[in-house]
């Protein structure tokens, strides 16, 4: 398992940062790595709920479905992603108020489905997923900011 774990401070209430981040439909309006999200992705999602990310993530591109797993409003929330063709992952959000705004903190842990890929991400693909993921909340950070 690989974990990435990136923070930003936001200068916004944690209550509207935490509704922003768990609404799929913002996502690709923040994080590079996310092309379109299908199914409830118009409200902030609750424990079960599921939707479909379409992805490029270091240069691969698929699709995963998404499951909300925790969720602790503002605080804390948390969903599962299988991917098609293989491989899995999970990210969580913890928030905290901070300075008149919001500590936002993201880990993505994710596994590959084979030896090859798991070579590979050593290499290469945990590099990019990095700065991928410091460039999505220097964005998050832009447009909520901007809001």
């Amino acid at each position: 398992m690989t974990s990435i774990r990136t923070v930003v401070h936001i200068a916004r209430p944690v209550d509207a940062v935490f509704d922003y981040v768990t609404t799929p439909g913002n996502w690709p309006h923040w994080h590079p790595s996310s092309l379109g999200v299908g199914g409830a992705v118009d409200r902030s999602l609750e424990v079960g709920d599921q939707v479909t990310e379409a992805f490029r993530v270091a240069r691969r591109q698929g699709r995963v479905v998404w499951t909300c797993l925790e969720r602790e409003a503002p605080r804390r929330w948390i969903i599962r992603g299988c991917v098609d063709g293989g491989g899995d992952g999970a990210i969580t959000y913890v928030l905290t108020p901070r300075n008149g705004g919001t500590r936002f903190e993201r880990t993505f842990v994710y596994a590959m489905p084979h030896r090859l890929l798991e070579i590979l991400n050593h290499l290469f693909f945990r590099r990019r997923i990095m700065d991928e993921s410091r460039r999505a909340l220097h964005c998050l950070k832009q447009v909520l900011e901007a809001a």
